[in-house]
């Protein structure tokens, strides 16, 4: 019969205690603190985007029952007023706070891109015609949205701000693009009608060229962010146009992100590490969830925060590169907007520690 010293005993059972309290806790505890950006007075918020300091922005209703942009930072969620209009609504943020987005001016009969720099807002203007919003700003400043390029037709086109000059981007060979993303490296993608306007088709706009990123077999796709490392995300039909699913798009490769069961999926962000979040439909299409894709697997996000939270995560918009996440969902009764934060895991090592000096703590018992 093999014998043990007390040593290796103590060796042995230390380690059978790390990996059972290792797994206990992998499986019991929640991946991610979430805080309620709360609201502008209303019931309801939407959280559209996060910068790399964990700042959010989006939209909330007002006590009075108006829509408007806000800014949270820290712990407070700021109004950004309009551009003289009623109602106001902001589609992302740079690292620096500038903030993007769209307003109703004075009158409510225009809506026009706006650009927050922290105290003032800026009607961007159009490409000649009457209306125009802001979907996109990288750290550098540039701005990406669509804008109407006559004020005789509804046409509108992708554009690119620098400054105080709106580039056109054309289309794919159809009437109508728009551009949702842009990176550090001045990269766009959007969507776009194809020649016929036979289809939308997602694009990346690099340089002077508009590229189609083409589809997951079916009819249309759309892009909705490009990280740093060029990295795409979208939504796209697959074969027979049976579905549409998110995708991340990689170099030449558009890859089906798959859903939660359900039909549908839609990838609104990615970061750094590759990690995307977005919306799926669960098994039997009768409601959304937001869910993280790391890895090759999509995981529901309502199983990542703690049990009995009261929070419904209906969707996830944004990821930063410290893996936060700004989405939104229902809470008590409400619609509002949601930050999560990931909850630093016990290491191996620690566990081990902490076994070995409960076992080596203990009085030996008294001989007889």
């Amino acid at each position: 019969m093999k014998t043990f010293t007390r040593t290796a005993l103590v060796s042995a059972v230390a380690a059978l205690f790390a990996t059972t309290l290792t797994s206990s806790i992998a499986s019991a505890a929640p991946a991610y603190a979430i805080t309620d950006l709360g609201t502008l007075g209303g019931t309801t918020s939407q959280a559209v985007a996060i910068n790399a300091t964990g700042q959010a922005t989006g939209w909330s209703y007002n006590g009075g029952g108006a829509q408007r942009a806000f800014l949270y930072s820290g712990s407070t969620m700021t109004a950004l007023s309009t551009l003289g209009g009623t109602t106001s609504q902001a589609n992302a943020i740079n690292d620096s706070g500038q903030v993007v987005g769209g307003s109703d001016i004075a009158g409510d009969v225009v809506y026009r891109a706006f650009f927050y720099n922290g105290s003032t807002m800026t009607d961007l203007g159009t490409l000649g015609g009457t209306n125009s919003a802001a979907w996109g700003i990288n750290a550098t400043g540039q701005i990406v949205g669509l804008a109407d390029i006559s004020t005789s037709s509804s046409t509108y086109h992708a554009f690119l701000s620098v400054g105080s000059t709106l580039t056109d981007l054309s289309t794919l060979g159809g009437t109508n693009s728009v551009a949702y993303g842009i990176n550090a490296a001045g990269q766009v993608v959007g969507y776009s009608l194809t020649a016929s306007d036979a289809a939308w088709h997602a694009f990346i706009h690099s340089g002077s060229t508009m590229v189609d990123l083409g589809t997951l077999g079916g009819t249309n796709s759309k892009a909705n962010f490009i990280s740093a490392a060029g990295q795409i995300v979208g939504l796209a039909d697959v074969t027979g146009d049976a579905a549409t699913h998110g995708f991340l798009h990689t170099g030449s490769t558009m890859l089906d992100l798959g859903t939660l069961g359900g039909t549908g999926s839609n990838a609104y962000s990615v970061n750094a590490a590759g990690q995307v979040v977005g919306v799926s439909d669960i098994a039997g299409d009768a409601e959304t969830r937001a869910f993280l894709y790391s890895g090759s697997t999509m995981t529901d996000l309502n199983t990542l925060i703690a049990t009995g939270s009261g929070w419904t995560l209906t969707d996830a918009t944004s990821i930063n590169a410290s893996g936060q996440i700004a989405g939104s969902g229902t809470v008590g009764g409400q619609y509002h907007g949601y930050l999560l934060t990931p909850i630093p895991e016990p290491t191996s090592l620690s566990l081990l520690a902490t076994g070995s000096l409960l076992l080596l703590g203990r009085k030996r018992p008294a001989r007889r």
